[in-house]
């Protein structure tokens, strides 16, 4: 039979507790290390100046001469294959983890000027099944390395996708690079030429066992004003009065996907025809002759927002190496406080009921 007493159910006093840390320090004052430790490596902390630890004594010095094998490499921890339970939040799946914004030099094929060598922004993601934990990120890097040599075509993308979607065990992936793309281009009438550089971005899409190709290019020009341009001729006309359109930089964001089995489609060609639909792309190098010229150029072709948006996707819908594709076009206003927007989609793969709070934000240029 267990007797209970009373006394031990009840919550201590602090002159309890005080009497009793008094009693633990005289006795840890007399006591070993090896005896403090046995019952209790926190009393060392108890003792001013005498602390004492379970702990060896750690070096302080990198080990140099370490060599990792495979029997040490098998003690590691690995958090993110953990088991189910680990999962912390709800366990639901994840459409796109993985890396992003992870910089190669990376050697492109072009049209007109051989093999580039590119800066490039890579980011690679792939899905997650509800039930796993996490992804080994550094894989998505390690198998981009395995190809980073290469010269870069959509074949080779897929190829990248392939090895990371084996080694991550995953099924739908997605591969975004990134560069600035420099094009050489004349000036209007001087003679000069200068390099023109279009933020470009390649993407590789595999979402339910089907692959698409996209390619997104900024292209930058300028827009003057339909409206302002015949009220400043007003102006002009029946009052004798100088004045001048508004116009400003604008920028096009257009992203095509690429049909399977057409030929290739280059950088430079989806840059021409950009630049089809709208001629008054800024310039590089600019004599006085090229700057009245550009003046000219603007007001041979004014454009609303709307226009820009309706002209690039005329280029679009004429060549057959082009399916789904969104123009997205921001005239960043000389009149207005506010900048003048459209967005024009054709096909499922862009169209969105939402639009991401930062998209008209991320048109901004900066030279």
């Amino acid at each position: 039979m267990n007797i209970q007493s009373r006394d031990l159910d009840r919550e201590p006093t602090r002159a309890e507790a005080e009497a009793a840390l008094s009693l633990l320090r005289r006795w840890a004052g007399d006591a070993s290390a090896e005896e403090i430790v046995t019952l209790d490596p926190q009393i060392g902390n108890l003792l001013p100046g005498q602390p004492a630890t379970d702990y060896p004594a750690m070096a302080r010095t990198y080990p140099d001469d370490f060599v990792v094998d495979a029997a040490y490499k098998a003690t590691l921890p690995d958090l993110q294959n953990g088991p189910t339970s680990l999962i912390r939040g709800a366990q639901r799946q994840i459409q796109h983890v993985g890396i992003s914004n992870f910089r190669l030099p990376i050697r492109f094929h072009t049209r007109d000027a051989g093999d580039l060598t590119l800066e490039t922004s890579v980011t690679g993601t792939v899905s997650l099944e509800a039930e796993k934990k996490g992804i080994n990120m550094s894989r998505i890097m390690r198998t981009f390395y395995k190809h980073a040599e290469e010269t870069f075509s959509f074949e080779v993308i897929e190829r990248a996708l392939d090895a990371y979607k084996t080694d991550l065990e995953s099924f739908d992936a997605r591969i975004q690079m990134r560069f600035s793309f420099p094009m050489k281009v004349q000036s209007l009438r001087s003679g000069l030429s200068g390099y023109q550089y279009y933020d470009i971005a390649l993407e590789l899409v595999e979402t339910g066992g089907l692959r698409q190709k996209i390619v997104h290019l900024d292209y930058v020009y300028s827009s003057t004003c339909p409206c302002s341009l015949e009220l400043s001729e007003h102006a002009r006309q029946f009052r004798g009065q100088l004045a001048t359109p508004h116009s400003q930089r604008s920028v096009a964001r257009v992203s095509v996907v690429l049909e399977p089995g057409q030929q290739t489609a280059w950088f430079e060609d989806l840059i021409d025809m950009a630049r089809a639909a709208v001629p008054t792309e800024t310039q590089v190098m600019v004599k006085r002759e090229d700057e009245q010229a550009f003046a000219e150029l603007n007001a041979a072709n004014p454009i609303f927002v709307e226009d820009a948006a309706r002209l690039f996707a005329e280029q679009l819908q004429m060549d057959p190496r082009i399916g789904d594709y969104r123009i997205i076009a921001s005239h960043q206003e000389s009149l207005h406080s506010h900048d003048a927007v459209s967005v024009l989609t054709e096909g499922p793969t862009f169209a969105a009921r939402s639009i991401d709070p930062r998209l008209f934000a991320s048109l901004f240029h900066i030279g």
